[in-house]
């Protein structure tokens, strides 16, 4: 057989299967979809899971893929063997109720016999024990030798998770040859040695478990199979493990040149080396596909395989930031299986580099911090126990250094300690009961429309609300809250009313729904929000304000025109908002939400930094400028692979049924997009950035007005400026300098107010240094200054140190109700036994405070100021 590269391997497979009829879709992103029981995607059916379900029909009923995978539970053992990794791609071919057993196994073994020339006396398979008819398919249809089809037990050969479907399944395991055996006359398939890989598993899945264990034929039989592409790469390049295979190697052979090692000479280098190799490819992949560091959830997972990297770098000695240099070599090799990162390989590295700056500039302060610690803990250990690192300093390291919680216990298990996680949780849970709950934005999508049932059989809606802003429509349905049907509704009474067609746009997409009125014959109904269902109907909820509504009346529906107008400005200024921040910030924004209603428009993207002045200046031109150009605003619908040869914006990661609309405002912006907008760009009007903040680990958020807000808004300034010039004195053109020159006065009379309370508290200080008592040769000198804050009090110590000669200075000051206090000692004293950093702390704890520092230096703070004299009486027995 041909020694062929992995990329080559990836295509020749998924060109084999387009051959037999199957859709070739890219990888699904790494973040799962609507599917909270996975963190990220572990396997090339996971993102399928809606197929196979029913829940939602796919594209084609055959598919095949090589889907980008992480899977973390053997984490710890990356590096330490060659067998593990994080990173694997899977490839797969998939029928949704279409072929199943016979073609399933021809077309996996003509792919391996045919395509990659495997010979076929070194292949074995296994089939369920009770599977005959794979059993045979293997042995008649493709001539398997019986000794070479081995039947195995449930736990090897059937797939089930839980109630549902599942089915038996068939391995085809490769046999690499007799030095990789265990030498046992028993030796075979199914051996623990390294002898027989398994390459492939073939899933029939034919049954439907039932609650009380039983199983029962599925209707609709599926094929779900799974290689992984590194393992059948090990095969055909005839190596050892995937950190031997082509493109791996070639990442892990530049961390050697990089760090100037040799792989293979040590096995503590080689650790390191692999631990590099597999995370940045993690690391490339997850990024590419929005992910960011943070201390929670994938984010967090992120952030580990980062700083794990960057540490296992610095014990190669790579000093320097070097990961984001080495995901161009990921780039490199895999951009053309997976574009997304060939597209957003600048701000891969930019969110690789920021982390790792981040975690170098407190990497040495941790590990100095860890190293006492463990030096501690070592001499206060049993001999025959384990050390025991406490979980404060673990949440320490992890708040103030950056320290994910797993990288410490790696570094104690290095050297044979552990960790009190549950005091580390304990921590944890208390800093976040302190905290503000994180926000999740997720308002403008679906809300409680969702949870009112409609009757089963009711109709979609159709919606005419592009065009038009009123119509008749026939009422269908009048239901209450709870989905009950009402013949007819009264003055007072709140309800919802379904229509056969409706110019009221239902919430969705980050646009609020339409208010207005329905109008009958017999009364009004007042619509206060529309909703939209995932099946088209089209919710009107409200009150009726006058007279009595019947369902089947004949109505007029009439949209408020004044908010649909300023949605629609708000709406439409969100597209030319993104254009400009992508312009101004780069190619890696992306929209992460929005909410648009009749107020204002507010827009989170992907993005690491805070903004500057200066940025979001120039957005904010850029966007008016657009305005001002009077782009028409064109809706065309189309298909979603001709939406995308127009380069239409979409939405990360989101499912776009076969027809989109594409929202275009001249050559500026194109986006696929469902909601309403202008006419033309000079509608909007004005616009206007309210603020910019974060809103979650490398996500920002914005907040703007258009139109007659944005006019408000500046009105509202402008009678500020003149109110704020009236108190100055001045003219508002001259308001800026008039407060610049106010300030600096202010200033310059606070500096001459410290350097009084600093010569008044150096005339007492001859007095305190000869009345200072003398414990064992050291001089003790103590005081309050109240007027001193703590700049004030450093300076005045270390003239008072300076004096005294052998010594150590205490003061103190209740400045602004909170309690300072400072310390400083001569190096005698530190020789004498003086430690200024536990001298701070105990006189802070008397003030209920705490602090510390170095032996010659500290500060410490407090909140009870009344206990201050208190303190300072017991410096001398605490010296």
């Amino acid at each position: 057989m041909e020694k062929l590269g992995l990329n080559i391997i990836r295509e020749k497979y998924l060109s084999f299967f387009e051959s037999k009829g199957h859709l070739r879709m890219p990888s699904f992103s790494l973040v799962p979809k609507n599917d909270p029981s996975l963190l990220l995607i572990n396997a090339g059916m996971a993102p399928l899971k809606p197929y196979f379900t029913g829940a939602e029909i796919p594209p084609r009923r055959r598919v095949t893929t090589c889907q980008k995978c992480i899977r973390t539970p053997d984490i710890d053992n990356v590096g330490k063997t060659a067998r593990h990794g994080t990173f694997f791609e899977m490839l797969g071919n998939f029928s949704f109720g279409d072929y199943f057993k016979k073609e399933a196994i021809a077309w996996a073994w003509e792919f391996l016999t045919g395509v990659m020339e495997i010979p076929k006396d070194r292949l074995y398979v296994t089939v369920y024990k009770e599977d005959d008819e794979a059993y045979e398919i293997w042995r008649d249809q493709e001539h398997v030798p019986e000794e070479r089809i081995i039947r195995m037990g449930k736990e090897d050969n059937f797939w089930e998770h839980g109630t549902g479907p599942c089915g038996p399944c068939s391995e085809i395991h490769f046999d690499r040859g007799e030095k990789y055996g265990c030498g046992k006359p028993t030796c075979g398939v199914g051996c623990d040695c390294d002898r027989y890989i398994e390459v492939w598993n073939l899933v029939f899945t034919q049954f439907d478990r039932q609650e009380d264990g039983s199983y029962e034929k599925l209707k609709s039989k599926n094929i779900d199979t799974g290689m992984g592409l590194e393992r059948l790469a090990c095969v055909m390049q005839g190596v050892d493990n995937l950190f031997e295979v082509d493109t791996v190697r070639k990442i892990l052979d530049t961390v050697c040149e990089w760090s100037g090692k040799t792989y293979g000479a040590d096995w503590a280098t080689d650790v390191s080396i692999r631990v590099i190799t597999d995370h940045i490819r993690s690391t490339v992949m997850m990024i590419g596909d929005g992910v960011v560091p943070s201390n929670e959830g994938r984010g967090y997972v992120l952030r580990r395989l980062l700083r794990g990297a960057a540490r296992h770098g610095r014990k190669l000695g790579i000093r320097k930031c070097f990961l984001s240099e080495l995901a161009d070599v990921v780039v490199e090799l895999s951009g053309g299986a997976y574009p997304e990162i060939k597209e957003k390989q600048d701000y891969i590295k930019k969110v690789i580099r920021i982390e790792e700056e981040r975690f170098d500039m407190t990497l040495e302060q941790g590990i100095t911090l860890l190293n006492a610690a463990m030096d501690e803990i070592r001499s206060n250990t049993a001999e025959g126990e384990t050390p025991v690192l406490s979980g404060k300093t673990a949440f320490k390291l992890h708040d103030t250094y950056g320290f994910p919680l797993d990288l410490t216990k790696d570094i104690l298990k290095e050297n044979g300690m552990s960790v009190d996680e549950a005091g580390f949780k304990a921590e944890m849970a208390n800093q976040r009961a302190m905290a503000r709950d994180a926000i999740k934005d997720r308002e403008s999508s679906w809300a409680a429309g969702e949870q009112l049932v409609v009757p089963k059989d009711c109709p979609s809606t159709t919606f005419d609300g592009y065009k038009a802003l009123q119509e008749k429509a026939s009422i269908l349905y009048i239901l209450r809250d709870d989905g009950t049907v009402m013949p007819a509704i009264e003055e007072g009474d709140k309800a919802v009313i379904i229509t056969d067609r409706t110019v009221f746009y239902g919430e969705g997409g980050g646009q609020a729904g339409d208010r207005g009125i329905i109008r009958t014959d017999t009364g009004t109904f007042t619509v206060m929000n529309t909703t939209k269902s995932k099946d088209g109907i089209f919710r009107h909820i409200g009150e009726c304000t006058e007279g009595s509504v019947e369902a089947g009346d004949n109505a007029d529906l009439i949209v408020d025109r004044t908010l649909r107008l300023s949605t629609a400005r708000n709406h439409s200024a969100t597209h030319l908002l993104q254009k400009a921040l992508r312009t101004v910030l780069g190619d890696h924004v992306h929209q992460a939400g929005s909410s648009v209603n009749g107020d204002r428009l507010r827009f989170d993207f992907n993005h690491l930094q805070a903004m500057t002045a200066d940025e979001l200046c120039r957005v904010e031109q850029l966007v008016n400028a657009a305005i001002y150009e009077d782009y028409d605003v064109v809706t065309r619908e189309m298909n979603i692979d001709e939406a995308k040869k127009t380069g239409a914006m979409a939405l990360f990661d989101e499912k776009y049924g076969d027809v989109v609309r594409v929202v275009s405002m001249g050559d500026y912006s194109v986006e696929l997009c469902g909601g309403t907008h202008v006419r033309n760009t000079a509608s909007i009007g004005l616009f206007k950035i309210l603020h910019e903040s974060a809103v979650a680990a490398g996500v920002r958020r914005i907040e703007a007005v258009t139109g007659q807000a944005a006019r408000e808004l500046f009105l509202e300034e402008e009678a500020q400026l003149t109110d704020t010039a009236e108190v100055l004195k001045a003219s508002r053109s001259e308001a800026a300098s008039k407060a610049r020159q106010l300030t600096e006065q202010y200033k310059n009379a606070i500096k001459e107010l410290d350097n009084a309370k600093m010569n008044a508290a150096k005339a007492d200080s001859d007095k305190l240094v000869s009345d200072a008592p003398v414990v064992k040769g050291v001089k003790v000198v103590s005081g309050r200054f109240d007027a001193l804050d703590g700049d004030g009090l450093r300076d005045l110590c270390e003239q008072l140190r300076s004096k005294a000669g052998d010594s150590v200075v205490l003061l103190a000051s209740g400045k602004g109700d909170k309690v300072t206090i400072v310390a400083m000692c001569t190096q005698s004293a530190i020789a004498a036994g003086v430690n200024c950093g536990k001298l701070v702390k105990a006189c802070a704890q008397l003030c209920q405070g705490g602090g510390g520092g170095r032996p010659d230096m500290a500060q410490a703070g407090g909140k009870d100021v009344s206990k201050i004299d208190e303190m300072l009486a017991k410096v001398p027995e605490l010296v």
